[in-house]
């Protein structure tokens, strides 16, 4: 899938055009997602779902869509989690990983097995809890 022309694309018709394993992969984060940040903004950048209310929050990155340099590393990794302010976030368990990153921290998954609905409902509701500091610093101005 070009980039161009995925980035144009409902969220919906993204998904259905990817592989049936990322398939089940990205239906199950989406359905947390929506689930835990009922206010989010569901929106298609850069032909992969993000979510944000005042600020972007999260991402779901499937690795067939990615068009870096390490493509098959990445595959191998599976279906990305994206806290685009990962940094702010406790991370006590470290499941959050930065990887040379200073703000955007992931977790990977090649399976429905590897998710763990509750560590990432929790996750999700802190995300939620650094995006509504941003609001409040937008009050402030």
């Amino acid at each position: 899938m070009a980039s161009n022309s995925a980035s144009k694309l409902p969220v919906d018709e993204v998904i259905l055009g990817l592989p049936k394993k990322e398939q089940v992969i990205v239906k199950r984060l989406r359905s947390l997602i929506l689930e835990c940040l009922p206010k989010v903004i569901e929106k298609n950048s850069y032909g992969v779902p993000f979510y944000s209310h005042h600020r972007m929050i999260v991402f779901i990155w499937p690795p067939s869509i990615y068009w870096g340099k390490n493509k098959d590393q990445m595959k191998m990794k599976g279906v990305t989690l994206g806290f685009c302010q990962g940094n702010l976030m406790s991370n006590d368990d470290g499941v959050l990983l930065a990887e040379g990153r200073k703000q955007v921290y992931c977790m990977y998954f090649n399976s429905l097995d590897e998710i763990d609905d509750e560590q990432i409902r929790a996750l999700l509701f802190e995300a939620d809890m650094v995006d509504q500091q941003f609001q409040k610093k937008k009050r402030k101005k």
